[in-house]
């Protein structure tokens, strides 16, 4: 595969993933999830309390802080979290081949080989 076709995939597949994470995102299913659901037959819901980590988050309870739309909201939040998670990994990525292009390329790479 060329760089080109890999760049178009990765260009392709980002676009997808962002367009999905903005658009369905807001119609998930409002219903609690298997936990939660726990939680509140037991009668226990209201005694929890977030993680201090969750209580910083950028985007708490799935929604972009500070729009009044709960639809607008977490879809800006799926978009957001999308491309974040692709900025991880994409920097990621870039570090490993870096750091793998530089024991091979480099002079001092060359002549432990």
């Amino acid at each position: 595969m060329s760089r080109v076709s890999i760049r178009l995939f990765t260009l392709l597949a980002l676009a997808v993933a962002v367009g999905l994470a903005t658009a369905v995102s807001p119609y998930a299913s409002s219903s609690p999830d298997g936990l939660e659901r726990v939680a509140e037959d037991k009668a226990f819901l209201d005694k929890g309390r977030p993680h201090p980590v969750q209580e910083d988050s950028p985007l708490p309870d799935y929604a972009f802080p500070g729009v009044q739309n709960a639809r607008v909201a977490t879809g800006l939040a799926g978009f957001a979290g999308s491309l974040g998670v692709f900025a991880l990994g994409y920097g990621l990525a870039f570090a490993i081949r870096r750091r793998r292009a530089g024991g091979r390329g480099s002079p001092a790479g060359r002549a432990a080989a």
